[in-house]
């Protein structure tokens, strides 16, 4: 089968070896409908694995909530069609926990997503990955395709993006963790520490999806998830250890927590793959801190 891959070069992309990769060096753009057409008619893959999409950590998605919405939605529509029109049978599409509303009844369950308004930090972003869900159903009811999505928690590993202005929390600890050690200055941290959030390591992404792309699955969205809550101070202090940082840690409580906690459910994804060992969270983030450091220089930052 001829695997198409966008967001290759991204952090989940990363991890698996497809036959046609889009990433950002492609000079396909995407946004672009006639562009996007044009790659799928030429290179006709046979499934797809859309990872693509503008992401970005809490200051991003709240600056640039309308550039979120639109660049993701632009993206969304054109790939899922443009695989439509060339016949291809399944795409496996990549939502985020984030699409779930403010307001809702823990733990999160797919059945979940459209219950309420999602948190209004990044309700742009939100909305455009809600609606790839929904792009996907309709196609699955009206055209009878297997175009279906998985909703990975906090992902995080090796060939992320480390920019500290778009980032999201785990490398963008990492990168101020390393600064903090290098320039001999304080670890300065955004936030009580107080929040609770679910990490997934990306290997253990990659793995799963190459998985649900050979099998058959039923309506609803996977949650991609451990279901272990770590806390935001539990991860500084593991990034800290992994790192060998010794100066101070300072939380800064004027700077916005996000949502406290959003728990998931990953009873589906144990149904499918229940023998699946997924990697500690200590372990994958001394390594994802060990491939930082050796490649500080070329990395996306």
């Amino acid at each position: 089968m001829r695997t198409l891959l966008t967001g290759a070069n991204g952090l989940v992309g990363s991890t698996i070896n497809t036959e046609l990769r889009i990433d950002g060096r492609s000079q396909v753009d995407l946004r672009d409908w006639e562009e996007t057409y044009a790659y799928f008619k030429k290179h006709k893959p046979e499934e797809v694995i859309h990872c693509a999409g503008r992401v970005g950590g809490l200051g991003a998605n709240s600056a640039y909530l309308g550039e979120f919405f639109y660049d993701n939605m632009m993206i969304n529509l054109n790939v899922l069609e443009a695989a439509r029109r060339t016949g291809v049978k399944k795409v496996v599409s990549f939502l985020s926990t984030c699409i779930f509303p403010d307001k809702v009844e823990y733990p999160l369950t797919a059945d979940k997503i459209h219950d309420g308004e999602p948190h209004p930090s990044n309700f742009g972003y939100a909305y455009s990955k809600r609606m790839l869900e929904v792009q996907g159903r309709a196609y699955r009811e009206q055209y009878g395709l297997e175009y279906v999505s998985l909703i990975p928690t906090n992902i995080y590993g090796p060939n992320d993006n480390f920019n500290l202005e778009s980032s999201h929390v785990v490398p963008a600890l990492i990168h101020k963790c390393y600064l903090a050690k290098r320039d001999d200055t304080d670890f300065v941290v955004w936030g009580s520490g107080k929040p609770l959030r679910e990490f997934i390591y990306s290997e253990d992404v990659g793995k799963i999806t190459q998985f649900v792309l050979k099998t058959t699955v039923d309506n609803y969205p996977i949650i991609l998830s451990t279901s272990e809550e770590i806390s935001i101070r539990e991860v500084v202090e593991t990034i800290v250890k992994a790192m060998e940082f010794t100066g101070k840690v300072v939380f800064d409580d004027s700077k916005p927590d996000g949502q406290f906690r959003k728990p998931t459910s990953n009873t589906c994804l144990k149904n499918r793959v229940p023998n699946f060992t997924f990697t500690p969270f200590e372990e994958g983030i001394k390594k994802t801190v060990d491939w930082f450091v050796k490649n500080y220089e070329d990395c996306r930052k």
